[in-house]
């Protein structure tokens, strides 16, 4: 067996043509079956999306050998086991049952990571380095593996094993597999360099939305969490958090964007962490599992695996912390990933300055046309008002009849009042706040401009009745978080052209008590049938935890396509 492998190596002078180095030693009965080759090689070559050309490689290879099962192991980043494992030929119901996939730490497969090669065994339970399979898997004893190799650098293995008919794999299973593998490597080079800038696409526009938002205006509270929901969605992850520095020490939760409730707000990471001083420090900080990782100690964030910590600093400022964790045992963050999460850290810190020092700017614009208007109350109106009373108080003395005199003296008591409220007025307006909450109709407004940008238009609104004064704050709150999910749904899943928002602040309820409704109409695709109903199972849940319903119906396509969906809550 050693030395067919050996001899199935090829000398390192030849290593700069891996392709040709597989034709030139095809024997007649291989070359037979060059055409089923080339047309795995064109097959393998198609398609951009990462995922599906592994898919597609694993189904390809399987064909090509002949092989009952087909995998293809990613080798972590680090060179530490496997990131991903890929797998053609076992069903979901028996992939279930098996439970974890493999992870590339021991067996056969470990052994392959750290000395990537060709291997082709008989019987894969005889090879030393095998450590069995677990319960529930099938049988597998034919075996053969090959490296997959991305621009010099190695990427996984491609694993097949069973050859149909019970037999053993040959040399040419394997000269053809291996050639499979070298175009597969090119494939997956392609794949990746799309992939990535598909996602540089979307942190680019995920950063443009937040300077967008938080440029609109709005108060700290709701630009923390619209920099903490646009990192969740653009990492893919459980969650997004953001951690300003506590009075006491240490750092605390300021908002949180997560699809279930998660009790992190106003958690606050001890200022003895070691994170903490890295953070502060404007150091980010890479977490494999925060779950068992040490430095952890918060008992919320024993909840999640993997986890970025980004200082949000800009020009030497270090505001706060971004958190991004996915949930326990899901893929670690890339190298990629975490450059862009870094950049769009630092993007979205700049904008929160530029936010804040928009606030500062018309607060003082407020203060000066304040203090303008004040001065005129006092210098002209009051003045006025007092020079009127006292013509009245001379015609009230120089008045013959009673009742003249009577209607004189009540016009200068009320003016009198007048005077005294218009100075009560003019103190309000020299020391009351400068700068009140945002209202619903505004918040409704930011959300709909911050999804203009991944949609590439911006929808429609209309509002009906007095949003802003008869909504109240939770119920607003809640609103918000549902349009939100809804244009996400929009641009993820519908495909539109055209998206409508209204908001009625005039609706009865079946209960009888007034209410507010939602509505977000799109032209899009449709729900499918079978198709994931996650985000909408999220808005039906937070509209019944107000004593409100959600549901969805056709949408605005000519022949009813797309989606309505429709969210209500009591005011």
């Amino acid at each position: 067996m050693a030395e067919a492998l050996d001899a199935a190596d090829p000398p390192p002078s030849e290593a700069a043509s891996p392709a040709a180095r597989g034709l030139q030693g095809l024997s007649a009965e291989l070359t037979a079956r060059v055409p089923q080759l080339l047309e795995a090689m064109r097959h393998v070559g198609t398609g951009l999306e990462l995922h599906s050309t592994l898919d597609r490689i694993c189904e390809t290879a399987a064909e090509l050998a002949d092989a009952t099962y087909a995998a293809i192991g990613v080798v972590a980043q680090d060179g530490d086991g496997l990131s991903d494992f890929v797998y053609h030929g076992i069903d979901k119901e028996t992939a279930d049952r098996i439970g974890h996939l493999p992870d590339g730490h021991r067996g056969l497969l470990g052994a392959l990571i750290h000395d990537p090669g060709p291997v082709r065994l008989a019987d894969v339970a005889g090879d030393p380095r095998s450590c069995g399979f677990p319960e529930h898997h099938p049988p597998m004893r034919s075996f053969l593996g090959v490296p997959i190799r991305v621009q010099g650098e190695i990427f996984g293995n491609l694993y097949l094993t069973e050859k149909r008919g019970g037999g053993e794999f040959t040399d040419y299973d394997l000269d053809m597999v291996r050639v499979l593998a070298t175009q597969a490597g090119i494939a997956i080079g392609n794949a990746r360099l799309y992939e990535a800038a598909k996602q540089r696409e979307r942190w680019i526009d995920g950063s443009v939305a937040v300077t967008t938002a938080l440029l609109s205006g709005g108060d700290a509270e709701e630009a923390l969490q619209v920099v903490a929901e646009q990192a969740r969605r653009l990492s893919e992850s459980a969650a997004g958090l953001v951690l300003l520095p506590a009075a006491e020490g240490g750092m605390e939760v300021v908002a949180v964007a997560s699809d279930e409730p998660s009790g992190a707000l106003g958690v606050i990471v001890p200022p003895e962490s070691a994170i903490v001083s890295d953070l502060l420090a404007g150091e980010p900080v890479f977490i494999d599992d925060a779950a068992t990782d040490p430095r952890v100690m918060t008992d919320n964030a024993r909840l999640y695996g993997p986890a970025m910590m980004l200082p949000l600093q800009s020009e030497g400022r270090v505001l706060g912390t971004l958190v991004t964790p996915r949930a326990c045992g899901a893929r670690p963050f890339t190298e990629v990933e975490r450059t862009l999460a870094i950049q769009f850290a630092s993007q979205a810190a700049l904008a929160l300055m530029m936010a804040e020092a928009q606030r500062d700017r018309e607060r003082l614009a407020v203060y000066e046309d304040r203090d303008r208007i004040a001065r005129d109350l006092h210098d002209l109106v009051i003045q006025r008002l007092f020079a009127t009373g006292m013509m009245l108080e001379t015609a009230q003395r120089r008045a013959e009849e009673p009742e003249v005199q009577t209607g004189i003296g009540r016009s200068v008591d009320e003016l009198d009042v007048t005077i005294q409220e218009i100075r009560t007025a003019i103190f309000a307006l020299q020391q009351g706040p400068a700068h009140a909450p945002s209202g619903l109709r505004t918040r409704v407004l930011r959300e709909i401009n911050m999804a203009a940008v991944p949609l590439g238009f911006k929808p429609a609104h209309r509002f009906v009745g007095p949003v802003d004064t008869v909504v109240g704050e939770l119920t607003g709150k809640n609103l918000i978080a549902a349009l939100r999910e809804a244009l996400s749904n929009a641009f993820r899943h519908a495909g539109a052209s055209r998206i409508d928002v209204v908001v009625d602040a005039g609706v009865v309820l079946p209960d009888g008590s007034p209410g507010v409704r939602l509505t977000v109409a799109d032209d899009g695709v449709g729900i499918p049938d079978g198709g994931r109903r996650s985000g909408l199972k999220n808005l039906k849940r937070r509209a019944e935890s107000l004593g409100g319903d959600s549901w969805y119906g056709p949408g605005l396509g000519d022949d009813g396509g797309g989606t309505t969906v429709v969210w209500q809550a009591p005011h």
